[in-house]
């Protein structure tokens, strides 16, 4: 079992920026893929930003690309998302998931994961 905790969470101002942590306990994450993914009020989840089992790939969402950035840290067991430029509509709740058998084409389906965070709330105030 992997038990992963979100923090970081808060509320900004438009343009400002953010980083969450997503803080792994119970197994190390090496070899598992990661990502993140948000839900706004009324809307699906949405596939934010993943990294590999491997460690060497990222992946983005549309909507996040050249402002988000994911990257893990093996030694502390976390994974951090790094968010700039935010605007209102990056207002959600933001998760992140891990599994050991995501393979890369199914990185954004979160259908795929097989452990969650609790969630951190993101406000971007306009």
């Amino acid at each position: 079992q992997v038990q992963l905790v979100e923090s970081g969470g808060g509320t900004v101002e438009t343009g400002g920026s953010m980083r969450l942590s997503c803080a792994a306990s119970g197994r190390s994450l090496r070899g598992y893929a990661v990502g993140w993914f948000r839900q706004a009020p009324g809307k699906d989840h949405e596939f934010v930003a993943a990294v590999g089992r491997t460690g060497s790939g990222t992946y983005y969402g549309d909507s996040v690309k050249g402002r988000f950035a994911i990257s893990r840290d093996n030694a502390k067991n976390t994974v951090e998302l790094q968010m700039h430029s935010l605007k209102p509509e990056d207002t959600a709740v933001y998760s992140c998931a891990a599994g050991n058998r995501v393979i890369t084409s199914s990185l954004t389906n979160r259908r795929q994961y097989d452990f969650w965070g609790q969630g951190t709330q993101v406000t971007v105030s306009s």
